[in-house]
């Protein structure tokens, strides 16, 4: 039996109020209808208690999926959709660990074959942090005229080099923000005059504790400076990537960037192997003192 599906944001919210969801909360927002399933059964299985599916009504689902999930219906035509639904999501359910991706993205954390995203977050709370750096890792297909949409599980390949960090000044006295950087590579690197230059960083705090007043900003950080800290002022912590075909996506579909495009592979492609290991030996993750 499918569980309860919710007809808006708010008919969600009314509800959470009276019953809060219990965490781990995971959230999906659905753009399109590319990989929503196997998007939805990753999360599930990471050990999300439980996983929102925020999506149009006319998508649908496989009854195994739906049964695992909650439907929130609601339509992510905009980027702004995006960011309104998980605030809206933020202010209905305070003090629970959530996190946010897209259809297509796909969270992986040190030893997350092992481990639950719970014990990963049990351990990171005793560290006295409330959010999470994740560096967002466009994936690939590697035959664009096979997969015109540049989506294949089971032909995903990524960049194994390219990526780099400069500071992040703050807007007010120029000097850099105290243990913030700005994080580039992969497709929006290579790619970049496809796209805006205020979208070409790939961190993102996609794992973080709500509370009440906390508002996700449009560039991927939030109102309280210290969720967008890579570290503790003690020592590294933990960090996570989201693996997303989501930039491959967007760059074969639109058409100011389509047919510039012939293939993404080059003399650092790497086939995925869908291991936090890969992660891990490249650089794109962190364990900090979590072993």
């Amino acid at each position: 039996m499918a569980t309860p599906r919710f007809a808006s944001l708010r008919a969600f919210a009314a509800a959470a109020r009276k019953a809060p969801p219990k965490g781990p909360l995971a959230i999906v927002l659905a753009e399109d209808d590319v990989e929503i399933a196997s998007t939805l059964r990753h999360h599930h299985d990471l050990g999300f208690r439980t996983v929102l599916a925020v999506m149009p009504d006319a998508f649908d689902l496989p009854e195994d999926v739906a049964a695992t999930v909650t439907r929130i219906d609601h339509a992510v035509t905009t980027p702004a959709a995006g960011f309104d639904a998980v605030n809206a999501i933020i202010a209905a359910v305070p003090d629970i660990w959530m996190f946010y991706c897209y259809n297509a993205e796909y969270l992986f954390f040190p030893f997350c074959e092992t481990r639950t995203v719970g014990e990963m977050l049990a351990f990171h709370t005793e560290e006295r942090r409330d959010a999470m750096l994740c560096y967002v890792v466009d994936l690939y297909a590697d035959d664009l005229t096979a997969m015109p949409n540049a989506v294949s599980i089971d032909h995903a390949h990524m960049d194994r080099t390219g990526y780099y960090a400069l500071a992040r000044p703050d807007p007010v006295t120029g000097h850099p923000k105290e243990r913030q950087l700005d994080f580039f590579g992969g497709l929006r690197w290579r790619y970049e005059e496809h796209i805006p230059e205020k979208s070409r960083r790939i961190d993102r705090i996609a794992l973080f504790r709500s509370k009440p007043g906390l508002v996700l900003r449009p560039d991927h950080t939030f109102s309280d400076e210290e969720y967008n800290t890579y570290a503790c002022p003690w020592h590294n912590n933990l960090t996570a990537s989201v693996c997303s075909f989501r930039t491959a996506k967007a760059l074969k579909t639109n058409p100011g960037s389509a047919f510039d495009i012939r293939g993404f592979s080059w003399h650092n492609t790497a086939p995925f192997e869908w291991h936090s290991r890969q992660l891990l030996d490249l650089g794109l993750m962190e364990p900090g003192q979590w072993f």
